[in-house]
């Protein structure tokens, strides 16, 4: 059982022709306009793409399925508020090829798993519901009555309802989300592990103890106005290309770019507006103004470097820091000043990676500025020691005053569209007694307080046969997770593994003993219910809400909704059990939202808010200087340098997207800024490593991690020689999970450290 789970969830050990040229020095322009043309072409009726495009990201339509960049408050764009991977995203899931009984009865899970990611993702959209029988080896069609009936059935059956994990992705909308989560307490645990496990946790955690809130503080209008944005582990130009129109009207404004990452990244040297006739001619913005090339995990270094030296300048001169900020606002500040002087300045530099020339270009942009944003994301998150980098960023804005007033804060930039709002409306597997104290007097029963599992916490007990049902609201489980190899075993040993999803991806080949494939909605297809076409909602990552509505008719009847999809679980699962009128939700959305208004604070008079004006602020403590932390006040915090030496022969390795990826979801095999075309089993590694182990560009090679005695290994990647820190490379996921060990991961977060694996390369024979 093991050994086919576990070859089922890696991709295929193949190449596909690499082809390679130099990395790009500029992001977007005619290149991006070419490629999202030539996708819409390819996968979609470019009639229906061209009416969806127009409502993506508008008031009134329907809310790009990528990433969470907040939309413009006031003007958008009439020829297209997207970027080019949004056109990606709003097209793989209304791609012109359909996935029916014929495709399943043809192609066996075990054929369909020999295929790549991008051949999986590409075979269609999922046009009804499927089911794979124990001991079968093809997937056949079932009904949905059958289908919830089953799922009902086996979580009725379990010894507890703890039994059982209620997994989401960051896609699934407001509505959908805190009915699941209402059903999941109702049905008796807490198991909700979700993508922000995986990706911000560590946010989170560090905000929330430092600033009373787990979000940024920021919004848009306040990045247009800073004097510095300092980007940090983040590459903005494939994973949130809308950000960059945000940084090119902060430098027209005057303000400035810091660039903190191991790889220099096209999107943050130079950015032209596609959308802008006269910079398609003339040439981009230049947006960095100086890029710091750290080493690998090596940012609490950096930071500590940088607060030394302000702290050295303040004592010098004075009016380096905000003191009446600082005295008014803060907790925690002669502590904080009495820990950074243990360290040493060269120590820290040294650790950090990076020379004193580049040290002192980034020190004298940040001297003199008081209106500060820090953006980051995945760079900083997925260590062990992630939630004491955010901490440290923390630190720097609080010296600086550079919290609650415009033009400055915090912006965690999250990924997936609607993750910041499925934590919101009660995707959480520790959500606080507040909150379950509402659900209790809204509707009468009362919930689980303890923990459930988290992603990591759910996938061990899948592995030791605590866990027989997995249900999974969107995403690609097995594809995004660490520990490839042993979550794979894990799944294969639940009765029952269920996922709603757009289309095919690895998570429906990875099976348990008994599989459900619920095919639901995608964003741009209208909703159909008895009251009518349904409005739905989203939150991004600037604590927005907005409204999302489809505009293209579904591309098969046999699809539900993920409301409905909800609603029928519930319903055949909680049978009179229920104290809650399932059927109702389904037929009517605007009951769901009166619903969340009076369980989730901020979202009072919610549908008369949205049908007014598409879109709202939820509240924002950090924003207004009212920090709700344990003081009533931020607090700076004492953070330690991450422990971690590599061997002779070892590196350091962090896992990547390609620009023709979002997620686990592959569009493409290029990386266009890259200069990769064509493949993505390859490793990019600095020359120097290189010659000192004999390799050549293109050579055959394995790759291997230990942790805590455990070996892991990922074969035949292609070396490809880069401008990355010495002793660090880069590998794209899924492709390298399996080299990342489940227990090593963020402390009070466990967001897996998928950007810090030890690794060694050896020759491929």
């Amino acid at each position: 059982m093991g050994s086919s789970a576990e070859k089922k969830a890696q991709t295929p050990e193949v190449f596909t022709d690499l082809k390679i040229k130099e990395p790009s020095n500029g992001s977007v322009g005619l290149p991006a306009l070419k490629s999202s043309v030539g996708y819409i072409l390819k996968y979609t009726n470019p009639l229906d793409a061209i009416k969806a495009s127009l409502k993506m990201n508008q008031k009134g339509g329907f809310d790009c399925p990528g990433c969470a960049w907040p939309d413009p408050d006031d003007e958008r764009s009439s020829v297209g508020e997207y970027c080019e991977n949004g056109i990606k995203a709003m097209t793989e899931e209304m791609q012109n090829k359909l996935i029916n009984r014929d495709f399943f009865a043809t192609h066996s899970v075990d054929e369909l798993a020999k295929l790549s990611d991008f051949e999986i993702g590409k075979s269609g959209r999922l046009s009804e519901p499927m089911y794979l029988a124990k001991g079968a080896t093809h997937y056949q069609p079932i009904s949905w009555e059958e289908a919830f009936n089953k799922v009902g059935s086996h979580l009725n059956a379990l010894q507890s309802p703890d039994e059982a994990v209620f997994y989401t992705s960051g896609r699934t909308t407001n509505e959908a989300a805190f009915l699941y989560q209402l059903f999941v307490r109702e049905f008796g645990t807490t198991n909700l592990p979700d993508c922000s496990n995986m990706c911000h946790e560590a946010s989170g955690s560090a905000l929330s103890e430092t600033l009373g809130i787990g979000k940024g503080s920021v919004t848009l209008d306040d990045l247009y106005k800073a004097e510095l944005v300092i980007v940090v582990g983040q590459n903005p130009g494939t994973n949130h290309p809308r950000m960059l129109s945000a940084l090119e009207k902060c430098k027209k404004n005057g303000g400035s770019i810091m660039a903190i990452n191991p790889l220099p990244e096209a999107g943050l040297i130079s950015f032209t507006d596609p959308q802008s006739p006269m910079r398609l001619l003339m040439g981009g913005t230049k947006l960095s103004d100086v890029h710091v090339p750290i080493t690998i995990n090596g940012d609490v270094a950096f930071f500590k470097a940088l607060l030394l030296k302000l702290i050295e300048k303040e004592e010098e001169i004075g009016g380096v820091f905000d003191v009446e900020f600082i005295k008014n606002y803060t907790h925690g500040f002669d502590d904080f000043i009495t820990d950074i002087k243990t360290y040493d300045f060269e120590d820290c530099l040294k650790a950090s990676g990076i020379t004193k020339d580049t040290f002192d270009e980034a020190f004298n942009l940040i001297l003199n500025k008081n209106n500060i944003i820090i953006c980051w994301a995945m760079g900083l998150t997925q260590h062990e020691n992630a939630v004491d980098n955010i901490r440290e960023l923390v630190n720097l804005l609080l010296l600086k005053g550079s919290i609650g007033k415009e033009g400055a804060g915090t912006c965690p930039v999250r990924g997936h569209s609607n993750v910041q709002g499925d934590r919101t409306v009660g995707i959480w597997e520790s959500a606080p007694q507040a909150f379950l104290d509402k659900i209790e007097n809204k509707y009468g029963f009362k919930p689980k307080s303890e923990h459930g599992y988290s992603v990591i916490d759910a996938i061990k007990a899948m592995y030791e046969d605590k866990v027989k049902v997995f249900f999974g609201m969107g995403g690609n489980f097995i594809s995004a997770v660490p520990d490839t190899n042993y979550s794979a075993m894990g799944m294969a040993k639940c009765d029952l593994t269920v996922h709603v999803s757009t289309k095919l991806n690895r998570s429906h080949l990875v099976t348990g003993k008994e599989a459900l494939i619920l095919p639901c909605l995608g964003r741009s297809e209208k909703d159909y219910q008895k009251t009518g076409i349904q409005m739905q909602s989203v939150e991004n990552s600037m604590g927005i809400v907005s409204s999302t509505k489809g505009v293209l008719e579904p591309c098969s009847d046999d699809l539900l909704s993920e409301v409905a999809v909800v609603c029928g679980v519930a319903h055949a699962t909680l049978k009179d059990r229920t104290k809650i009128d399932w059927l109702a939700y389904k037929d009517d959305y605007n009951l769901v939202r009166d619903d969340i208004q009076e369980v989730v604070d901020g979202f009072e008079d919610y549908n008369k808010r949205l049908k007014q004006s598409s879109s709202f602020y939820l509240p924002n403590g950090a924003r207004e200087r009212q920090f709700k932390t344990k003081t009533g006040k931020a607090h700076f915090t004492i953070n330690k340098l991450p422990k971690w030496t590599l061997k002779d022969k070892e590196l350091i390795m962090m896992t990547i997207r390609s620009h023709d990826q979002f997620n686990t979801t592959i569009y493409g095999l290029d990386d266009r800024y890259r200069g990769i075309f064509n493949e993505r089993r390859v490793i990019f590694m600095n020359r120097d490593d290189m010659k000192a182990r004999n390799l050549q560009e293109q050579q055959v090679v394995n790759l291997q991690s230990e942790f805590n005695g455990v070996i892991r290994k990922a074969h035949q990647f292609k070396v490809v020689g880069y401008d990355i820190p010495k002793n660090c490379c880069a590998t794209y996921f899924p492709e390298t999970n399996v080299l990342v060990p489940l227990d090593s991961f963020a402390h009070t977060a466990k967001t897996p450290a998928s950007k810090s694996v030890i690794i060694t390369v050896e020759v491929a024979n």
